[in-house]
């Protein structure tokens, strides 16, 4: 490793990182010719002067600096292999300066401010690494030609096409282009990878059709009016919906409109208001969608706690989930108010305090980069100041309210022509058109037409080989892969589904997600306890159930959540024989399981972070074997990990549990807070630890807090407040630590813990997030901050954390503590 001095090294390797430069330092130029490798990253570079001096140069990095242009002078430097020119403010490169560089292979320009590439980067014929995510680009044209990339990456720029000759090149093997306005190909296409794109483009014709769909997410409080504003659109007319048919878990509904030579197909989904159902939500809220957010004008009264109950709630989660998405506030039961007057009073007041609450968000995202500019080294902070920068760059859209009086024609009217107008302005909506090839309709009017026909069962669950035989019948044109491919973009665009992501699953297609949906509102609704109480007494025996299994089943969903997989058998057994008089014995037993086999339902369920199983535990064994990651784990009594139950632990009344387990905290446990910002999204919590727990038991679940055990470590997840702020709070006791081997056994296990944490964290893409270790002297409220810890988490090499530390580190209140307890750090570093 380079000295941290920046002296050279035996190896020719100088290191000048951190050192808050300026300039290029007189020693290194004065290495010239000796100079290979110089890291000069993290610094307060903004010009790159005399570089060409260092004429046998191979490697320079010059990541997270202040460069603004481009620095010419890098063209002298014909023996450069790699360079790392990212997390700068690059906006433009010249051209000639990649036809000197003939040996570069490897570039890293990504989180800059480029808007175009030099027409002559392809002349960089070496190049097999190119990373240009997050930029302003608007066209690759230029890249085509480089015959030997192998990996190229373009997340979150401006691209609407990509070229197809680019992916002509055979030495592609790696693209990745999330977060662009794409429409050829279609966002949903490159989700599927390379060889995805090149089928979509060896598919498509020349004069292929583009086409409008749009998913449109119905949204708001329960009562709000949201089932009756998508049947009165769908139908065009005013269509009742009485209170005892409103929605259980979510609607699917499908219309088009047409505009002339255009068509516009709108796919419905309509979600219930209750909290119970918004642990589901995540499955199906999808980037891009527009949203009609229903506001109830009759019961809304102009005050913080209304607006906040009916608004803020709402678009927050929107913003934290799919910040690009467009709003368009719809206000219900305007029949029910007063006047005009009082609709246009609310209609201002609602508007007012949006666009208040969008301003307020902007501004709090600069104050916050400000901040961490401003401190004495800010490239320790460099990788807040990017997520925050990129979350700045998302732009939710908020529309203008629009009161409608559903019982009105002429109002219903209105508001298509509204959505219509809007769904078509490409400010609004700047990659609504989609070009695709014709072979993608016709394979969704053939799954259609064997609906009707009968050739896939009523239901819609048809096995992968059974469709796919039946559709290359139909499309003698189109092999496995080219069919694959259409049916995951079909899945993408929630025209059917197909996990083939879940190895319990992946042979079966739901071509009719109204099924799957009926599935999920069995087990997940608001009247569960009204459902399990009309169980019958043939059910029940059933299944070999008595009352008392009954009673037992009720009292432990309404005090710990669980809810036994016999009742779960039993409640969707019977939606099944309600939905379809004549119900198939084998799909039942595919869909609800049996004593011995886990059904699919549950499959999904869990692995949406839904639940997780419950299992009958004892109390803590010192000498149970101890759980690695990527190794096999035999538990040391079997019997206690028997599958029994299910457990929603969003529906957890309580903390009892988990604090009678804990115990008291010491100031000496390991003690990690991540702060998630602007806010711990609602059920990210809930998600979190059922992903951790699925990998440690025993453990022990409770409102807002979580216990588990790794061997004789004990380990706390809790979600906590501090006066503003909302942080995730990680605990390991002290009583296990009593040696550094231990030490770092517990650092494992939080770095699972973490690493969960922040995958989980991946799909809410407008939250930043910062990690520290708090002081542990009593009532000091310093901490120590985490800085590139990100490398810590994808290293699987090494537990080892900022190996510059010393044995003990020191608060800005004199307080020391054995650095070890308070980073992840091994006492040789």
């Amino acid at each position: 490793m380079a000295q941290i001095n920046g002296n050279p090294n035996t190896q020719n390797e100088d290191d000048y990182s951190g050192k808050k430069l300026k300039a290029l330092p007189r020693q290194l130029l004065q290495r010239g010719a000796d100079a290979v490798k110089v890291e000069l990253q993290r610094n307060r570079l903004r010009q790159i002067t005399d570089i060409s001096q260092l004429t046998n140069l191979k490697e320079l990095n010059l990541s997270r600096n202040e460069i603004t242009d481009f620095p010419v002078e890098i063209r002298a430097l014909r023996q450069l292999k790699t360079l790392y020119l990212n997390q700068n403010n690059i906006k433009t490169i010249p051209e000639n300066v990649f036809p000197s560089l003939e040996k570069l292979n490897f570039l890293k320009l990504s989180t800059n401010r480029l808007e175009k590439l030099p027409s002559d980067i392809s002349r960089c014929q070496d190049l097999t690494y190119l990373n240009l995510s997050n930029n302003c680009l608007k066209d690759l044209y230029p890249l085509v030609g480089l015959s030997r990339l192998k990996e190229l990456y373009i997340e979150r720029n401006q691209l609407a096409e990509l070229p197809d000759r680019l992916f002509q090149n055979s030495s592609l093997n790696v693209f990745k282009a999330n977060g662009n306005p794409l429409r050829k190909p279609p966002g949903e296409v490159c989700a599927g990878g390379l060889k995805d794109i090149q089928n979509y483009f060896a598919m498509l014709e020349a004069n292929a059709p583009d086409v409008y769909t749009v998913k449109t997410m119905f949204l708001g409080n329960s009562m709000a009016g949201k089932s009756t504003l998508c049947r009165s659109l769908k139908e065009g007319c005013p269509v009742q919906v009485a209170e005892a048919d409103r929605t259980v878990g979510i609607e699917i509904s499908e219309f088009t409109v047409r505009d002339g030579s255009d068509s516009i197909r709108f796919l419905f989904w309509d979600f219930a208001g209750q909290e119970e159902y918004y642990i589901t939500h995540h499955v199906f809220i999808t980037p891009q969608a527009f949203v009609i957010l229903a506001i109830n004008l009759s019961s809304y009264k102009m005050d913080e706690a209304t607006f906040k109950e009916n608004v803020v709630f709402w678009i927050t989660n929107l913003q934290l989930q799919i910040p690009d998405s467009v709003v368009l506030l719809v206000g219900t039961h305007v029949d029910q108010c007063q006047d005009e007057n009082e609709v246009k009073k609310k209609k201002e007041h609602i508007e007012e305090q949006v666009k208040k609450m969008l301003d307020t968000h902007t501004v709090n995202l600069e104050q916050r980069r400000k901040n961490l500019q401003e401190v004495d080294d800010p490239s320790s902070n460099s990788e807040q100041i990017n997520q925050i920068e990129r979350l700045t760059e998302y732009k939710l859209k908020v529309l203008e309210l629009v009161p409608i009086d559903c019982t009105k024609p002429a109002d219903i009217d209105k508001l298509k022509t509204r959505i219509k107008a809007e769904v078509l302005n490409k400010d609004t909506f700047p990659s609504i058109e989609q070009t695709l090839p014709r072979s993608y309709y016709e394979v969704e009017n053939h799954i259609q037409e064997l609906l009707e026909n009968g050739d896939i069962p009523e239901h819609g669950v048809v096995s992968q080989d059974v469709l796919l035989c039946e559709l290359k019948n139909r499309l003698t044109t189109l092999d496995d892969d080219k069919l694959k491919l259409i049916l995951q973009y079909l899945h993408r665009i929630g025209v059917i589904m197909w996990y083939k992501e879940i190895p319990e699953l992946q042979e079966s297609l739901f071509v009719k997600p109204s099924f799957l949906i009926s599935l999920f509102k069995t087990v997940v609704r608001h009247d569960l306890v009204q459902e399990l109480n009309k169980i019958s007494s043939a059910q029940r025996k059933s299944e070999n159930a008595l009352v008392v299994d009954k009673k037992r089943w009720i009292r432990d969903y309404e005090e710990r959540a669980s809810l036994s997989n016999v009742a779960i058998r039993i409640l969707v057994r019977t939606e099944l024989e309600k939905i379809y008089e004549s119900a198939d014995k084998e799909l039942i037993e595919e869909v609800v399981g049996s004593k011995n086999k886990e059904g699919s339902l549950l499959s999904l369920l869990k692995h949406f972070d839904v639940c997780l199983s419950t299992k009958h535990n004892s109390g803590l064994n010192p000498k149970a074997n101890e759980f690695c990651p990527k190794k096999d784990w035999v538990p040391s009594n079997p019997t206690v990990y028997e599958l029994d139950a299910c457990m929603f632990p969003s529906f957890l009344p309580d903390n009892m549990q988990v604090e009678r387990e804990w115990g008291s905290n010491s100031s000496e446990d390991l003690n990690i807070r991540v702060y998630l910002m602007p806010e711990i999204p609602h059920g990210f919590f809930h998600r979190l630890v059922v992903r951790t727990c699925s990998f440690y038991s025993p453990f022990w679940i409770g409102k807002d807090q979580c216990m588990l055990c790794c061997g004789d470590k004990r380990v706390l997840l809790r979600e906590r407040r501090f006066d503003e702020d909302q942080f995730i709070e990680i605990r390991c006791k002290e009583s296990a630590l009593e040696t550094s081997e231990d030490i770092q056994k517990a650092w494992k296990v939080i770095k699972e813990i973490m690493k969960r944490l922040d995958r989980l964290k991946e799909q809410w893409q407008g939250l930043c997030q910062k990690v520290h270790s708090p002081c542990k002297a009593q009532d000091c409220e310093d901490f120590f901050e985490w800085t590139d810890w990100h490398d810590w988490l994808e290293d699987s090499e090494t537990n080892r954390f900022n190996l510059g530390l010393e044995e003990k580190t020191t608060c800005r209140n004199g307080h020391q503590r054995r650095t070890e307890l308070l980073f992840p750090r091994t006492p040789d570093a």
